[in-house]
């Protein structure tokens, strides 16, 4: 980790009016070119409850920058949607349209939502997402063989259902062309990512990936990867004593903020609590080290521009419009 982060330095938000075609999500600001590209500009905005919580310092340029490691490391697998990357928290990608259908990837049983695959065991469950799992598994047990347990893309705002192989054809949401090549090359991801998470002493337990068709029809790999923000990844070191005992094995707490706020108030209904700088800056260094942990390699971060803003709208002036 750099000696010193400055935690003064963030990027709240990239609303740059001189970029065309503006539409803002959750964390990222994006800019569709008239070339057919897109711009997608990592803030460092943290969201959760469906509401944005805090602005976490480096969050977006970390993201970024381990996303464009695990691009660059899987792209003999899938194809994916990057073009370039013009600043430190920017990709510039070419335009997908997402399919309707998210691939979550589990090794583990592992989960604490109502529809993760452990919550359901433990409830009696033994068939989901179209799998049958054995009797007799444990808490973050390695399931004999990774699965896939799709859900169905909500763009409105709505909940995103389980789904089984058979609802994705039997409803058309993808073909079954489609449905073969994202399903093989969600497992290659998978499979490439535990191999190499072991290589650095990390578990890669579960994750989830999102595809697009491009303008010619072409499945393309959109959205980040393999990032803590997508993935859970316990550290190797701790795992079997935490097995041992029914624990939760150790790993990069990066809900730290989440549970604070859950303990306060219910983030769905009431206002949110001003977050304390001290948890600010513990998250920002959870990401850095995550990011150090994944790759193996310094976080080196961009220190250029009078701030984050600055920077990137000079690095993305060549696309202003005149």
């Amino acid at each position: 980790m750099p000696a010193i982060l400055d935690m003064t330095r963030s990027l709240p938000e990239a609303r740059i009016p001189e970029l065309p075609n503006p539409y803002f999500g959750k964390v990222r600001d994006c800019y569709d070119l008239p070339d057919g590209s897109r711009l997608l500009i990592s803030s460092d905005r943290i969201s959760a409850f469906d509401r944005i919580l805090a602005v976490i310092p480096w969050k977006g340029q970390v993201l970024t920058q381990l996303a464009r490691y695990w691009f660059d490391q899987t792209a003999d697998i899938a194809a994916n949607h990057v073009i370039d990357y013009p600043d430190a928290n920017v990709v510039r990608g070419k335009r997908v349209t997402i399919l309707p259908v998210e691939i979550v990837v589990r090794g583990y049983l592992a989960g604490t939502t109502s529809t993760s695959i452990l919550t359901q065991y433990k409830a009696g469950q033994r068939r989901m997402y179209g799998h049958q799992l054995p009797d007799g598994l444990k808490d973050n047990q390695a399931l004999p063989q990774a699965i896939i347990t799709p859900t169905s893309k909500a763009f409105d705002g709505g909940h995103d259902e389980p789904l089984t192989a058979q609802d994705i054809l039997a409803q058309g949401l993808l073909t079954q062309k489609q449905w073969d090549e994202v399903s093989a090359k969600s497992l290659a991801l998978f499979a490439r990512g535990q191999k190499m998470a072991a290589e650095r002493g990390l578990i890669l337990v579960d994750t989830k990936y999102e595809f697009g068709v491009d303008t010619e029809g072409n499945i393309l790999l959109a959205d980040e990867i393999h990032t803590p923000d997508s993935s859970r990844y316990w550290i190797a070191d701790g795992y079997e004593a935490a097995f041992a005992t029914g624990s939760r094995p150790p790993s990069f707490d990066k809900d730290v903020i989440r549970s604070w706020v859950v303990a306060r108030c219910d983030p769905y209904k009431d206002a949110i609590p001003e977050i304390p700088a001290e948890m600010i800056d513990q998250t920002a260094r959870v990401y850095v080290q995550a990011y150090e942990a994944i790759t193996g390699q310094p976080f080196i971060p961009d220190t250029a521009g009078t701030t984050p803003l600055a920077r990137v709208r000079a690095h993305l002036a060549p696309y202003f419009q005149s």
